[in-house]
């Protein structure tokens, strides 16, 4: 099937080109904007207390006023408030509610804290309906603008902090996270191809395949999600970015390694394109079939955020895939070896090569090394028993000089800290009995008595007096682990067992929806997980028509993953001062660590079986196939890792963590995976391997030990000549 398609495209390279461009202008022209969210809550299905408190509210409370910004007050000099400052802050508040600054509901000035540090303004402001909307940033801004003119001549500084702030914030740094990945992603890809293949046309190739998919992946997902409702993490364009120029990269590596082996072994320019599309197609089209698996189990998510993260990644890969098996192969074959310019080390393979002497030494002692690579991941993984899931998002990602981290900062230097989000509690008749005052009021004295309860104010109850709303401070970070824990074990069964009877409780607010968000991260695990790894096992089990080999595969990839995890949790928790790995990083790692770390299994198994099938012995296979498909493997690698690790640059503390996370994982699945432990078992199973389709059993003649093709490599003749290499 390969052979004919690669036939296909070379015969007919103009048609392949020009069904591209007119494909990637139709939709183009067709599809909507790719849209996205960072409301928590919108992630979560109707079935969690947290969302069914918000419905609660809209319903009973419409005209409650969403706080969506406090202005924080303190004296320039430190000293305690005066009651002439608290005349200013009153009057500041009230100055500011009167400039109609659009989105601007209501400025109030709330009381000073208790130890006369600090008091605070409360901003309202409407409900965001549309994702796109950033009137409440733009309002922050103004009023970021306009606080210097009110509080002038008075002894006064202020900062504004609170979601909207923190949204602004975010943008800011998202913009320009976005612009760094992007800028950093082209410019690793095309200094790691110049310095690979000494040839400028190579180095742009991909930016330029990939740029033209790019916009037309990024359609394709924004039409998926229009048509099937699903809503988009804002961090989905810049692992868009990378995912894009990172696996489209690496097929067309796949290919022109083999392209280049073709040439040399004496094909001429058309002949080994269709050489490398015949031997490496089956190879991409099962590790993109992997990927793409992978992401698409995603789907099974409870989490919004993930539901739609795993079809629109597994959308842009199958371009991706449909890209490196036509576009790519059309490309090279009008450009033939001129692709190469000027170098000219594509006309013979180098002699004594560092992976050829690997291989030997791989071959020669293959216990040692799989017992070396697996020690060295495992040891790595013993530090994922550390990981701790971290919901603040904002808080830990943001820059500590970002004005709403500065203002939460001083706020808490004289209210609880949960004062910036408070909890939502609600108290709810749904019979359609009435609350008394005397419930309401014990209700609220029970919940007082909750460890890390800071303070409830009293109930206000609805136009029915069915349902009583409270609002709870805690006296940690509303996303902080202490916050999360008071909501979990202390809040939640407190209100369940203080609601009289008739009614129930509810707790809502960010705390609670990140509550519910790991609980429901701690079902996708052992769903997703598991079905990821079973469909990419079946996958390997079609490729290889073996029952064993998929197995030690997926066993080499849980190690890596493990180290990766374990590697992460190391250098951010424990020599650096995070507070914990973002939430959703074991679900993305393990997905990409597992997806594109088969990628460069498979390349690698299959060349293995190539060179069984050429009747050498399991030993010397292994060694063989490190020496020929090493060298894309580790520029694939590298290339990859590098794609991930541009997230770095984005001066983001979640970010950081994911580029680090899925760069290193890639790291030790080509390097250490793929290179050592999988050649090396292989090579120690032996033919078990392959049982029991036999795979490594060529077409026409079985291996024996009495041919010589399939005797130890010290047994040949001296003249026996290698086989063609792949690099």
């Amino acid at each position: 099937m390969f052979a004919g398609l690669g036939r296909f495209v070379v015969r007919h390279p103009w048609w392949v080109i020009a069904t591209w461009v007119i494909a990637a202008a139709a939709v183009l022209s067709f599809a909507p904007k790719l849209t996205a969210t960072s409301d928590e809550a919108s992630f979560l299905p109707s079935e969690y207390e947290s969302i069914k408190a918000m419905d609660l509210q809209e319903a009973q409370f419409p005209q409650q006023q969403n706080i969506a910004a406090i202005i924080v007050f303190q004296r320039s000099d430190g000293a305690r408030l005066t009651s002439a400052d608290s005349a200013d802050v009153r009057r500041a508040s009230a100055d500011l509610a009167g400039r109609d600054i659009p989105e601007v509901q209501d400025v109030s000035a709330a009381a000073v804290s208790p130890n006369k540090r600090v008091q605070t303004a409360t901003v309202a402001m409407p409900e965001v309906a549309n994702p796109d909307d950033t009137g409440q940033q733009d309002a922050v801004q103004t009023l970021r603008d306009e606080l210097p003119t009110t509080l002038k001549g008075t002894d006064l500084t202020a900062g504004v902090t609170g979601s909207a702030a923190q949204s602004l914030d975010e943008r800011e740094s998202s913009e320009r996270a976005g612009t760094l990945v992007a800028v950093g992603t082209v410019v690793i890809i095309i200094v790691l191809l110049v310095a690979i293949f000494r040839s400028p046309i190579i180095a742009l190739l991909p930016v330029v395949l990939i740029g033209l998919i790019s916009p037309m992946a990024t359609g394709l997902i924004a039409s998926a999600n229009d048509v099937f409702d699903m809503k988009a993490d804002r961090s989905i364009q810049e692992l868009l970015t990378v995912v894009l120029f990172g696996v489209g990269t690496d097929y067309i590596l796949f290919l022109l390694f083999r392209y280049r082996e073709a040439l040399r072994a004496g094909e001429d320019a058309k002949g080994g394109m269709v050489h490398a599309v015949e031997r490496v197609g089956e190879a991409i089209a099962s590790a993109a079939g992997a990927v793409i698996v992978a992401f698409a189990a995603l789907a099974l998510s409870t989490l919004g955020m993930l539901k739609s993260m795993g079809p629109a990644l597994a959308i842009a890969v199958f371009v991706t895939l449909l890209a490196g098996l036509t576009l790519v192969p059309a490309v090279v074959s009008l450009l033939g070896t001129r692709v190469f310019w000027p170098s000219r080390s594509w006309r013979a393979e180098p002699s004594g090569t560092g992976f050829a002497r690997f291989g030997a030494a791989l071959a020669r002692r293959p216990a040692v090394w799989a017992v070396a690579s697996a020690v060295f991941m495992g040891a790595l993984a013993v530090g994922a028993l550390g990981y701790r899931a971290n919901f603040d998002l904002a808080g830990s990602s943001l820059p500590k000089t970002k004005e709403s981290i500065v203002a939460q900062r001083d706020m808490e230097k004289g209210f609880p800290a949960g004062t910036t989000d408070p909890t939502s509690l609600y108290l709810d008749a749904p019979d359609g009995g009435r609350l008394s005052r005397a419930e309401t009021t014990a209700f609220r004295d029970r919940l007082r008595q909750v460890d890390g309860v800071g303070s409830i104010d009293p109930a206000k109850l609805s136009k029915d007096g069915r349902t009583a709303s409270y609002e709870v401070v805690l006296a940690d970070p509303p996303a902080s682990d202490d916050a999360l824990d008071t909501v979990r074990s202390g809040l939640r069964p407190a209100a369940d067992e203080a609601a009289p009877e008739g009614t129930r409780a509810l707790v809502g607010g960010t705390t609670a929806v990140y509550v519910d968000i790991n609980k429901a991260v701690d079902r996708d695990y052992a769903v997703v997980f598991p079905v990821a790894a079973l469909c990419i096992m079946i996958i390997l089990g079609l490729l290889l028509r073996s029952l064993v080999a998929p197995w030690y595969l997926m066993v080499s990839v849980a190690l890596g993953f493990g180290a990766t995890l374990g590697a992460t949790s190391i250098i951010f928790q424990q020599i650096g001062t995070q507070p914990g790995l973002m939430f959703m990083l074991p679900v993305i790692m393990y997905l990409f660590v597992v997806a594109l770390g088969t990628d460069y299994n498979i390349l690698m198994v299959s060349r293995l079986r190539e060179e069984a099938r050429e009747g050498r012995d399991p030993r010397d296979a292994a060694g063989t196939a490190v020496r020929h498909s090493g060298p894309t493997i580790a520029a694939a690698g590298v290339i990859l890792a590098g794609t991930f690790a541009t997230l770095m640059l984005a001066g983001n503390a979640t970010l950081s963590q994911m580029g680090f996370a899925l760069s290193f994982g890639i790291v030790v699945a080509a390097f250490v995976m793929a290179m050592i432990f999988t050649p090396s078992l292989t090579a120690l199973i032996g033919h078990t391997a392959w049982w029991p389709g036999h795979g490594d059993r060529g077409p026409s003649q079985p291996a024996t030990p009495d041919t010589p093709s399939a005797r130890p490599r010290s047994e040949r003749a001296p003249d026996s000549p290698p086989p063609p290499p792949d690099a």
